[in-house]
């Protein structure tokens, strides 16, 4: 697993700095031709947060994530003080699992 998670000088006191930019790989197995949005919310949210020892108030995801290398979502993580753009983008397919990268703006949209 590769990762990379920027803080902010002041550490995770601001809700801000809970992910200011990371690149995360995970696998997730399904049934289905995609992988749901709902769940890839919950994911993405769970996975982020063991990474940074802290939640979001959330993260939605729109869109299901299509089962195809490639293949890319955009979703939104609202840390509190802002709410930051998130791209997930699935990098093998391989009997029913779908390995993904997870990538946070560096800057909030709002």
């Amino acid at each position: 697993m590769r990762t990379v998670v920027r803080r902010s000088a002041a550490g995770m006191a601001a809700a801000t700095a809970l992910l200011l930019s990371g690149a995360c790989s995970f696998s997730f197995s399904l049934g289905s031709a995609s992988v749901d949005g709902e769940e890839l919310a919950r994911v993405v949210e769970t996975q982020l947060a063991a990474e940074v020892g802290q939640h979001p108030e959330s993260v939605t995801c729109p869109e299901d994530l299509p089962a195809r290398v490639g293949a890319e979502v955009r979703c939104e993580l609202d840390s509190g003080d802002g709410v930051y753009g998130v791209t997930v983008t699935a990098t093998s397919v391989e009997d029913g699992d779908v390995k993904f990268d997870i990538v946070v703006d560096e800057t909030p949209m709002r």
